[in-house]
This record gives structure tokens, C-alpha cells and sequence, in this order.
């Protein structure tokens, strides 16, 4: 590819030639330029498209989920066309469409500490479109080890936050969170519910800040949390600092991360995790708990696990415990391991139970993924 812009480069850019932050020089840059997305679902899809029209050279996006109907309310870069279809491939079709001339790095993976290095090496900033603590905090231990700028973006319900980490040295997400809030605090999309347009805005924000840093205009974020109140359209930045108390993330540690995440699957004791294997196991050695879905009535005619003995939506529990056996091994399940928590705590308060309580560790995005694939991750 030739250094200067063609001609048709520069009638797609002109908006952005205009601009004396931007310019030839600048579009050069940005074609040089390669971002990685880590998602491509709510925040995903305003930033790779955004990305994507902007002229950045070289996109990659990580999502090893399929699309889904109760996406498109807010992932805006699938159609319905495309349910069904690796989320990676819609949103490559999708960017291709918009610009051609995009180079797509498509991975159909989750990104966890074996594989983060490997995959976050060569990337001149990578964007947080996930919606979990530890891949955030597994983004963070690579960004700071291959010492990358990040992105990072939430949304919950109506609110949304955007700041910049690991930027010329500056404070990094382990400066702000050093530890993950406890996991029934901070419920994600789909145990809480967003607006739809709420990613629209916060992933903008997110592709304006990796623009910003790729060009060198402005200030980035960088050592600012920028919240967003989206019912009342307020927002608020808030200044953090560099804990130069911490000690530098210099390997990937898996036990670092889960320490970081209120040690996920220990985080209070009187809570007995058990993954969807360890379920198993121990169903083979002839163990009958009540299996208890604490979803909502939609949740459930998309999927279940099966075995299931009874549905109760996890707010009703306190209303209808005579419908929980008190003589049986209880195991607790919902989406992701997080209302269910909940439920577990509750019940084991109540003292009403004699048998052992277990929370189904990862709910049935990890029983898809130890036990039967075709449960569907929605």
C-alpha cells in the first residue's frame, strides 16, 4: 500500500483532513494504526464501527459468543440476519461492509492468563468491551507487562463509566480497583438490565479516547474516571492517582486475578462454590440435590440445565421457601454464578435448611463450557 492517500481515501476522509489535529499526516497514522477490541457485543459495536469509519488500519476483535436475539437491543453492529452466527464473523461482515479497506483480526476465543500476552502483543491499544471483573483484570496484567494503553468502558442500568489506563506511564486499573466489589454488588447487563443507547454513548466515548491516543491531540482520561448518568444526562469526572505502594504486575498470575475478584470462589466461606464438573462428579457418585434455577421465566425457555427441580426467580425466594425441600442438598443455579450467589447466602441465613447449600459456579455459561456446548450463552 502506497504511503500517501488515494484519492478515494481522501474523499472518504475529508472531514478528517480538515482538521488540523488531524489531517494527511493524522489519516496516515490512523491507517498505521491497530486496535484490538476485546468484545463485540453492547460496547463492542459502537467502537468497531466507529474504529472501522475512522480509517484504523488493523482491528482485531475477541468474542467467543454467538449472536443473539436479546442482543440486539444495544449491539448494534448485529442484525438479526446474523443470529446465530460467531459474533466475530457478524460484527468482520459488518465492518467490512462499512470500509473495506479495514484489515479484521478475528479471534473466537474468551481471553484468559494463558492466553492474554499472546494475543495483546503488537497492539498499539486495546479497548474493554467486556462485562466481568476478571477479564478486566486480565486485561490490565497484559496491558502493564507489555506496557499497551487501555481503554476501559462499563455500563450498568443507566450508568456508564469510561477511563484510560497504562498511558505513558500513567495509573492502571489495579490503581482504582485494587479489588473487584463484591460479585452480588455489582450485577452485569443481564441480571440488572442497560438502556439500549447507554453502550451507544459510553463505547463512543471509548473510540474517541483510542483516537485521541493513536493521534497524540487532547487529553486522554488518563488518571480520570468519567461516570456517566445517563436518566439525569450528568457526568462527573473523578481524579485518581498512580499507587506507587503497588507493587508492578510483571507475569500473568491467575491467582493474582482471583485474589483481585474477592477471590471469586471463596469470597465468603459459608458459600460452598461447586463447578458445573465438580457437579457432575459428584451426580455420577450417586448425590440427588435439588437443583434450583433462580432465573426469570424468559431465561428459562431459552435454556436450562437438565434435572432441573424448580424454577423461582431469585427476588420471590424470600416469598415461597416452603417450595425449597429443608432435608436435601441444595444447588443453586442462574446465568453466570451471580443472583444464584445471592440465593445461597440467603438461604444458609435463614437457618431454615439442613442439608448443604451450593452455588453452581459460572451458572450456565460454564456449563456450556465444561458440560454441553449447545446450552446456549445468551
Amino acid at each position: 500500500m502506497s504511503e500517501d492517500l488515494s484519492l478515494s481515501e481522501e474523499v472518504r476522509y475529508s472531514r478528517h483532513l480538515t482538521l488540523p489535529e488531524v489531517g494527511k499526516d493524522g489519516q496516515k497514522k490512523l491507517r498505521r494504526s491497530s486496535i484490538l477490541v476485546v468484545g463485540a457485543g453492547g460496547l463492542g459495536s459502537p467502537v468497531l464501527l466507529y474504529l472501522a469509519a475512522a480509517g484504523i488500519g488493523k482491528i482485531g476483535i475477541i468474542d467467543d459468543d454467538k449472536v443473539d436475539i436479546t442482543n440486539l437491543q444495544r449491539q448494534v453492529i448485529h442484525s438479526t440476519a446474523k443470529i446465530g452466527e460467531l459474533k466475530v464473523d457478524s460484527a468482520s461482515s459488518r465492518i467490512n461492509e462499512l470500509n473495506p479497506d479495514v484489515e479484521v483480526i478475528k479471534q473466537s476465543l474468551r481471553l484468559n492468563v494463558n492466553n492474554a500476552l499472546q494475543i495483546l502483543t503488537g497492539w498499539d491499544v486495546v479497548i474493554d468491551g467486556t462485562d466481568n471483573f476478571q477479564t478486566r483484570y486480565t486485561i490490565s496484567d497484559a496491558c502493564e507487562i507489555l506496557s499497551i494503553p487501555w481503554v476501559f468502558g462499563s455500563i450498568h442500568r443507566f450508568e456508564g463509566q469510561v477511563s484510560v489506563f497504562n498511558y505513558q506511564n500513567g495509573p492502571n486499573y489495579r490503581d482504582l480497583f485494587p479489588k473487584a466489589p463484591p460479585s452480588n454488588l455489582a450485577p452485569n447487563c443481564a441480571e440488572a438490565g442497560v438502556l439500549g443507547v447507554l453502550p451507544g454513548i459510553v463505547g463512543s466515548i471509548q473510540a474517541t479516547e483510542a483516537l485521541k491516543i493513536i493521534l497524540g491531540f487532547g487529553e486522554p482520561i488518563s488518571g480520570k474516571l468519567l461516570t456517566i448518568d445517563a436518566k439525569n444526562m450528568k457526568m462527573r469526572s473523578l481524579t485518581f492517582v498512580k499507587d506507587e505502594r503497588r507493587s508492578p504486575v510483571t507475569e500473568m498470575s491467575e491467582e493474582l486475578i482471583m485474589k483481585s475478584c474477592n477471590s471469586i470462589r471463596n469470597h465468603n466461606p459459608v458459600i460452598v462454590e461447586i463447578t458445573p464438573e465438580e457437579f457432575m462428579k459428584k451426580k455420577k457418585s450417586g448425590w440427588n440435590p435439588f437443583l434450583l434455577d433462580v432465573r426469570r421465566a424468559d431465561e428459562e425457555k431459552i435454556t436450562n440445565i437438565g434435572g432441573t427441580d424448580h424454577r423461582i426467580m431469585h427476588i420471590e425466594i424470600p416469598d415461597k421457601l416452603e417450595e425449597i425441600p429443608n432435608d436435601r442438598d441444595i444447588v443453586v443455579y442462574c446465568r453466570t454464578g451471580v443472583r444464584s450467589a445471592a440465593v445461597s447466602k440467603f438461604l444458609l441465613d435463614s437457618g431454615l435448611f439442613s442439608g448443604k447449600i451450593f452455588n453452581l459456579f459460572g451458572g450456565i455459561h460454564l456449563w456450556s463450557d465444561q458440560i454441553d456446548s449447545s446450552l446456549p450463552k445468551y
